[in-house]
């Protein structure tokens, strides 16, 4: 059975980059599509971006366009966030989840499963 495990989430001041790490431990990642989503308490779960199971192809939230980088290495079963110029608004515990699909379509939290513990991300000065 699939279990991932997120982390690299911390403290980091706005501006500054950050880059999480998904990693995939009971199956290969090269069955599923992986999405990163964030969560604000109270609020339902945001999809941040996604990345298919041959990694080519990628999809990512408006609000994070051009900062944010998910990127995939099926070596080392892992999916990465590379987060730069991250804002005040940006701070949320991130999740990785899993879709068995090798496309990732809408990334609507109801579609993945295998949730990850989660990871906090704090911007701040």
């Amino acid at each position: 059975q699939l279990r991932l495990v997120e982390s690299g989430g911390g403290l980091v001041q706005p501006g500054g980059s950050l880059r999480l790490s998904c990693a995939a431990s009971g199956d290969t990642l090269d069955k599923y599509a992986i999405g990163w989503f964030r969560q604000v308490p109270g609020k339902e779960r945001e999809g941040v971006s996604c990345i298919s199971s041959s990694g080519m192809n990628t999809n990512y939230a408006d609000s994070v366009k051009g900062r944010f980088t998910i990127s995939k290495d099926n070596a080392k079963n892992t999916v990465y966030l590379q987060m730069n110029s991250l804002k005040p608004e940006d701070p949320d515990v991130y999740y990785c989840a899993a879709r068995p699909k090798p496309e990732c379509g809408a990334m609507w939290y109801r579609y993945f499963a295998s949730w990850g513990q989660g990871t906090q991300v704090t911007v701040s000065s």
